[in-house]
């Protein structure tokens, strides 16, 4: 059984090295949002799931990671809307990828509120056409 532990001061240099993942290639990363299930690993590719909205966060993505007491947390910085979601439906998860579209991670989707997803959203019902935006987003490595 592996029991293992990582500093503080650890768990914020991955942070930091998780989110400066997402500038590598030539431009900025998106983040692209999923209805149906999610993947089991980021590594896993897409398959049957429908696209409903990509966004594109500035580059870099996000500002240093700090000290999450306990952790490293990182915080997006500006990420432009789509200003024409592709598809309806019910946003489940997404996955944030660099310029090149490597995937970096994923995680789920709930609406504020109402659950505890990777990243919340005010409405997890998309419809084509509509204006999606992400105000705030923060990626955290924890200590431990």
């Amino acid at each position: 059984m592996a029991n293992t532990n990582i500093t503080n001061a650890n768990a914020i240099a991955a942070c930091d090295a998780i989110v400066d993942s997402v500038d590598a290639g030539s431009g900025a990363g998106k983040v692209r949002i999923y209805d149906g299930s999610q993947p089991a690993d980021a590594d896993t590719a897409v398959s049957g799931q429908t696209l409903l909205a990509e966004l594109t966060m500035s580059d870099p993505a996000f500002g240093n990671a700090a000290d999450a007491t306990p952790g490293g947390r990182a915080t997006a910085n500006t990420i432009t809307d789509d200003s024409s979601a592709d598809a309806a439906g019910t946003a489940a998860w997404f996955r944030v990828v660099d310029s090149d579209n490597n995937a970096r991670w994923d995680g789920d989707i709930t609406t504020t509120g109402v659950g505890t997803g990777d990243m919340l959203i005010n409405s997890t019902s998309i419809s084509a056409g509509a204006i999606i935006s992400i105000s705030s987003f923060t990626f955290t490595v924890p200590e431990g």
